[in-house]
């Protein structure tokens, strides 16, 4: 018998200074039984990290919400369409190979990889020079410190605040934080 997805709900208080974006979001967050609360939580940093992007990007016309991720490899972790439904932003996370990252790059106007834990930087050096040719993608690094932090703010139910400043997210659930300074490596 197969086993199903653990069902996380996350009200999250976005306030990106940065962006002088501002808004809440009620979300729904899939954890297939392979993924861990740290990779979960990083989908769930990523968002955070680009949600300014359905304002400046789709003109608050959009969806921003998590794909299928590792249950669908034609699907992202996160992603933002607009009302046509035209891919905008497509968002993985993880250390993906160079095949998926290139395919994503055609259909989307913009791709992002966020990459965490301790081998992220041999998984960076080993894929860098396969992925010199896409101009709309961006690979940063999350620190192993921040992202192993994460898992302990996962709980099936979730008041989470998001604080963007200079680039680095504050995230916290009232009771503890976590400061989260992406690296960009491209």
């Amino acid at each position: 018998m197969a086993l199903k997805s653990t069902i996380f709900k996350a009200s999250l208080a976005v306030a990106d200074i940065d962006h002088n974006y501002y808004a809440d979001h009620a979300l729904t967050l899939a954890r297939h039984p392979s993924e861990t609360d740290e990779r979960m939580m990083i989908r769930l940093v990523a968002l955070a990290l680009n949600a300014h992007k359905l304002q400046d990007v789709c003109n608050g016309d959009g969806t921003l919400a998590f794909g299928a991720g590792l249950s669908n490899p034609d699907e992202p972790d996160v992603w933002l369409r607009d009302f046509t439904g035209q891919v905008k932003l497509w968002i993985e996370v993880g250390q993906p190979e160079d095949k998926p990252v290139i395919k994503a790059c055609g259909k989307a106007d913009e791709v992002i990889v966020y990459c965490f834990n301790h081998a992220a930087e041999i998984w960076w050096r080993g894929i860098e020079n396969k992925l010199t040719r896409p101009q709309n993608l961006s690979v940063f690094r999350v620190p192993t410190a921040a992202s192993q932090s994460l898992a302990a703010l996962a709980q099936r139910s979730m008041q989470l605040q998001a604080t963007i400043q200079e680039g680095a997210l504050m995230l916290g659930d009232g009771n503890r934080s976590i400061d989260i300074e992406p690296v960009r490596l491209r």
